[in-house]
């Protein structure tokens, strides 16, 4: 059996020989041709893919397995894989997001940074707060990271709702109740975390009409992609009515430049996309793959399988 692997990564070799003796992994850049003798079964890439993706996925190459080296694929052009099964390593910054997510929630609600001192204060012993117990946290999403928030703020006391695009069969499941509607969601939460991928589908899904219909006061925090969000609309909405705060680690577009609005806004709290970093994060997306692999040389089904069809 032998890999094919966009990417040079130290000791990817030796940890493949320990879970499939015989298997040969071979480097082969992304911007390299590709010989017309390639025989492989599997693809490692990154998330963009590559100039010579289209090559050596051509039938005759034998690839019947391509894992995307991350945790989305909304950059990867997944309709050109059509002869093997797509996946990538979804999941393995769940736990650090959804720490990150909760963060930025109780930031909200405790009024960090704002309630530090730098000098005396006019009062001691009172300040505006509001709880997080009996405060409704909604999802647009409910896959692995908003699960992972889900469980952390059950610890809270909060109550749960989410919008998925597959209705579930029970309206309320592991204590979480599921709507049907964007308006809905928008309605009953006072936290909204955006956590589901970015597809045609969900392109500024939060848009001018539907952030008019959020309950009076809500906060956003976007943990997904920017495009999730349309932020001229969400300017008139902070500025407006009826969001209260947006906590962004999400923009569009990444980096952001000099002098955006988004920068300055009192109503903003903005991270550089770093909701996902943790000591373990890349090892996760390794040992993702390396899980696959196993699966693979033994004909069990693949994690963080990519419907093509849908975009994630």
């Amino acid at each position: 059996m032998k890999i094919v692997s966009h990417l040079e990564l130290p000791g990817l070799a030796q940890k493949i020989a320990q879970i499939a003796p015989g298997v040969e992994l071979l480097h082969l850049p992304a911007d390299e041709p590709v010989s017309g003798n390639l025989r492989a079964d599997a693809l490692l890439t990154s998330v963009l893919g590559g100039d010579n993706l289209p090559q050596i996925l051509r039938p005759a190459h034998g690839i019947r397995w391509v894992h995307v080296y991350g945790t989305g694929v909304d950059q990867f052009p997944v309709h050109a894989v059509r002869h093997a099964e797509l996946t990538c390593s979804r999941g393995a910054s769940s736990v650090a997001i959804a720490e990150w997510t909760m963060a930025m929630i109780l930031s909200a609600a405790k009024r960090l940074p704002d309630n530090w001192l730098d000098r005396q204060p006019e009062h001691w012993y009172f300040a505006d707060t509001s709880p997080l117990q009996g405060k409704c946290l909604g999802f647009l999403g409910f896959g692995s990271i908003a699960q992972q928030v889900a469980r952390r703020a059950q610890g809270f006391d909060m109550r749960l709702c989410a919008l998925v695009r597959r209705p579930r069969q029970a309206q309320i499941e592991n204590g979480v109740t599921f709507v049907d509607n964007l308006s809905k969601l928008l309605a009953c939460c006072d936290h909204l975390v955006l956590a589901a991928p970015a597809t045609p589908a969900t392109h500024h899904i939060l848009n001018r009409d539907s952030l008019a219909r959020a309950r009076p006061g809500l906060h956003i925090v976007n943990v997904a992609r920017g495009s999730l969000l349309d932020q001229e609309a969400l300017r008139v909405a902070l500025d407006q009515g009826p969001i209260g705060l947006a906590s962004l680690d999400v923009v569009e577009p990444e980096p952001l430049p000099a002098g955006h609005w988004l920068y300055q806004h009192p109503k903003v709290r903005l991270s550089p996309h770093i909701s996902w970093n943790s000591p373990g994060a890349v090892a996760n997306m390794e040992s993702t793959f390396l899980d696959n692999l196993a699966r693979f040389v033994e004909g069990r089904p693949l994690l963080g399988v990519v419907d093509s069809r849908q975009g994630y």
